[in-house]
């Protein structure tokens, strides 16, 4: 008995085996293409990993001459020229390019600058609202003071990473207008945000010590006194 169980044990291995065989003639190309996909797609993604790691170095190299240059204007004009590749690349050029012109006191040009940016809609809402911001505050006596209050007001919407600052620039227009009033009360809003940033919260204090106010006890993070440096 026990030769014959080995006997059809060797027969059912030999059957399976020529199954097996089979299969793998049948449906093996289908296993070498998925396996070939799956090489292709680690070697694509490398390749685009190192594609734009080359692009980024390339664009950085080419922001750094363009920098080395001594003169502001010539820098703005070398940075203009600059090709970069990608949206993130193109946002932290253009703001660089608006720098340097605002830096050369071709604030027109640098205005133009960052409003192209904050419509440009392949990069991140971040740049964008960046850019505006940054064009609003180079308007500053040059655009009417309602129309840069509008553009701060969406800024300072709720949710906006910005809205403090927009806030804090609404607070200066309404200084700039002559609404003391308006300007201590959005001061103190301010202070009493739970985002404040030190910074800000200095600024913001010494802003309603300078306009004849006081901060309101508990609006701040922190003893008001204390961020003057003073004793209580």
């Amino acid at each position: 008995m026990s030769n014959t169980d080995s006997f059809i044990d060797e027969v059912t291995e030999e059957v399976r085996r020529d199954q097996l065989y089979k299969m793998l003639r049948r449906y093996g190309w289908i296993a070498a293409l998925v396996l070939l996909l799956i090489i292709g797609g680690v070697a694509w993604l490398e390749i685009r990993k190192a594609q734009a790691r080359a692009q980024a170095e390339a664009l950085g190299d080419a922001m750094l001459a363009a920098l080395s240059v001594d003169d502001t204007a010539d820098r703005a004009q070398a940075l203009t020229g600059i090709s970069a590749g990608s949206a993130e690349g193109a946002a932290v050029l253009a703001m660089m390019t608006a720098a340097e012109q605002a830096k050369a006191d071709d604030i027109p040009a640098a205005i133009a600058t960052l409003d192209q940016l904050s419509v440009d809609g392949d990069v991140p809402a971040i740049y964008r609202q960046v850019a505006q911001f940054k064009s609003l505050i180079l308007q500053s006596g040059v655009t009417d003071a309602d129309e840069r209050r509008l553009s701060f007001d969406a800024l300072a919407q709720p949710g906006n990473p910005l809205r403090l600052l927009a806030s804090e620039q609404l607070a200066l227009i309404d200084i700039e207008t002559g609404d003391t009033e308006a300007a201590l009360a959005r001061y103190q809003d301010i202070l009493g945000d739970a985002e404040l940033t030190q910074d800000l919260q200095q600024r913001a204090l010494q802003v309603i010590v300078a306009l004849g106010g006081s901060p309101e006890a508990g609006t701040t993070g922190q003893d008001a006194g204390l961020s003057f440096g003073t004793d209580n």
